[in-house]
């Protein structure tokens, strides 16, 4: 059965339930989303191998949310403070093409970023979890936040997830930003989508 488009989707309706209007009009006007990493997209942890190698642990539910918010027509992107393959590679499987790497000045970088993908600045998402995010965060027009992160870094953000970085809270926005914009829906309904050989 197809929904008037004032109906929202039931996953839609259920993801927009606790959202407050504000927050939703910001996410309805995000084209381009930036991610913060480490305690972000993963817990914040960091792993060393006695050969000096970095591990890093990623969550296949927020996996799936990036690939549903490229699926959906926006712009991705991964902005972090540190450099390494690891993250490289997890933006390759994900067709994330957009990796920001070695960022001092994020407040800049998501600027020009901004500008370089031809978006507003009030249309772009950041999400962050540390101080080195605020800039960013406070540049965007849509700021979100983890449940872990310092006090003042989460007072900064329009929202904030539920869950913890790296166990889902990407997923949240995701599905978030999705809903806001009546995408959620459509994706859910799309054959494939979320069916065998969707990359995690």
């Amino acid at each position: 059965m197809n929904l008037p488009r004032s109906v929202p989707h039931p996953a839609e309706a259920l993801v927009l339930a606790r959202i407050a209007p504000a927050v939703r009009e910001r996410a309805a006007a995000v084209r381009l989303m930036v991610f913060d990493v480490d305690g972000v997209l993963t817990d914040g942890s960091l792993y060393y191998g006695d050969n000096g190698e970095v591990q890093k642990r990623f969550h296949v539910l927020d996996g799936h949310g990036l690939r549903l918010l490229l699926e959906g027509g926006f712009k991705v992107a991964l902005m972090t403070g540190r450099s390494g393959p690891i993250v490289a590679r997890r933006a390759a499987e994900l067709g994330i093409a957009e990796v920001i790497q070695g960022v001092r000045d994020k407040g800049a970088a998501l600027a020009e970023l901004a500008q370089r993908s031809s978006v507003q600045l009030d249309q772009t998402g950041y999400m962050g979890d540390d101080i080195i995010d605020l800039p960013a965060m406070q540049r965007a027009g849509f700021a979100a936040s983890v449940p872990n992160a310092p006090g003042y870094v989460s007072q900064a953000a329009h929202w904030v997830a539920s869950q913890p970085g790296g166990s889902g809270a990407v997923r949240e926005c995701c599905d978030l930003l999705l809903a806001s914009q009546g995408r959620l829906g459509a994706l859910l309904a799309a054959p494939g989508v979320l069916g065998p050989g969707a990359i995690q």
